[in-house]
């Protein structure tokens, strides 16, 4: 069933920056942005979380490399995750997964550690140096200090029982070690909109979901991985499966890309056609701005239901878990790859694997573009189904879905598809 929606010009909405932070400081742009950024909300309106840090962060000095804004933001960044890397030494059965807790090198994790809290000073120190205003180098040495004090690198871990609940601080730190420190340098380096900062409406919601697609792990296995490998093994057929498990990994492992995708796309293209679906999928496509970390923004209920039916077929062939694990790294970074502000051309690979092109224009505005390109890795599942779009040499003008209103942050996205 296709649906009648229309989208909006999401990167042109003229009543929102598009780079908010992220803009030159100097640019005659900026200084347009800021008096909205102080006024966009009634008086009696709460301030977000994003406007708050805008208004401590954010002035009218150069943002180019040089001016102390990259040092400064890089050290919080780094001070922030030095932080969170020292609180999973003092408290490894709450903040880190079991199964990775045992496989640390914990002399390189220390020796990590305190690098991390040297460079947070070092590039805080220098982003006092080079910035007239001191917010960034102030939080980025704040941050470090709180990392020292307690214990950097050198904190004893603690003997004490295995924790039923535990989150995955550690796999959230080592996923922007992973993600953001490729995927950033890209973006800048050979942007598809160069005038797009990190810092555009939204960021900030959408790093909450980060954070919590990290930290929900134990929650993501009771409810995903748990119940898809029981219903799998039961519908399993042995002959298929030793079939299967007779062929060479490097064949194991592009069958499973071609399983999964199939089921993706089957499941995917559900959420777009029925309207009770459609309410969770439709807060992934409120995004008005693709980057690197846009496609984090996902409904648990989403998650939840298209993990556990594209790992069904997967757990029923029976592949083998080198191949399952090789799939599970190469999606976990090609999802954020096609929704990259990157814009890499081959015409070839175009054909055969999903480019940010290919997925940028399943979130477009074009009225042409509504409900097409579903596949996530293969777009000639699309050919085969008839849903390919790619018009040739063009990109979007902009994304979004018209009319729609969604409220910033993680908890109220998580409870809006509920109320209707």
């Amino acid at each position: 069933m296709r649906r009648g929606r229309t989208r909006i010009q999401g990167n042109r909405n003229p009543e929102w920056p598009d780079r908010c932070l992220g803009c030159r400081g100097d640019s005659p742009r900026f200084l347009r942005h800021q008096p909205y950024l102080r006024q966009s909300l009634p008086s009696s309106a709460p301030m977000t979380a994003e406007q708050w840090l805008t208004r401590i962060f954010a002035d009218q000095a150069p943002r180019r490399f040089g001016s102390g804004w990259v040092s400064g933001v890089l050290g919080i960044v780094l001070g922030l995750l030095s932080v969170a890397a020292v609180l999973c030494l003092h408290f490894p059965h709450w903040l880190t997964l079991p199964e990775l807790r045992g496989r640390y090198p914990l002399g390189l994790v220390r020796t990590a550690i305190d690098a991390g809290i040297f460079a947070t000073l070092l590039l805080a120190a220098l982003s006092m140096l080079l910035r007239r205003r001191k917010a960034l180098g102030l939080a980025g040495l704040a941050l470090a200090g709180i990392a020292l004090a307690l214990g950097a690198g050198g904190v004893a871990i603690p003997e004490a029982p295995a924790s039923p609940v535990y989150v995955g601080l550690d796999w959230f730190v080592l996923g922007v070690l992973t993600t953001a420190a490729v995927f950033v340098p890209l973006e800048r380096a050979f942007a598809l909109r160069r005038q797009q900062g990190p810092f555009r409406r939204g960021w900030l919601t959408d790093a909450s979901y980060f954070f919590m697609s990290h930290a929900l792990v134990q929650l993501m296995s009771l409810l995903v991985l748990i119940p898809a490998t029981q219903v799998g093994q039961a519908l399993a057929i042995a002959p298929a499966q030793a079939w299967v498990q007779m062929a060479p990994l490097v064949v194991q492992f592009l069958a499973v890309v071609l399983v999964a995708d199939l089921a993706q796309y089957a499941v995917h293209r559900a959420f777009h056609a029925v309207p009770l679906l459609w309410r969770f999928h439709r807060v992934h496509h409120s995004v008005t701005t693709m980057d690197w970390i846009a496609g984090s923004r996902l409904h648990l209920v989403d998650v939840v239901a298209t993990r556990a039916l594209v790992l069904l077929p997967i757990v029923t062939l029976g592949f083998e878990q080198v191949a399952v694990y090789a799939y599970l790294g190469f999606v976990s970074l090609h999802a954020v790859f096609i929704h990259a502000n990157f814009a890499p051309r081959s015409p070839w690979l175009e054909r055969w694997v999903a480019m940010p092109r290919f997925h940028h224009w399943h979130h477009a505005i074009e009225p042409e573009a509504r409900d097409t390109n579903f596949a996530v890795h293969l777009p000639m599942i699309d050919r085969w189904f008839g849903t390919e779009h790619m018009p040739k040499d063009r990109w979007p003008s902009g994304y979004g879905v018209q009319g729609l209103e969604v409220p910033e942050g993680y908890v109220r996205q998580l409870v809006w598809p509920l109320r209707g």
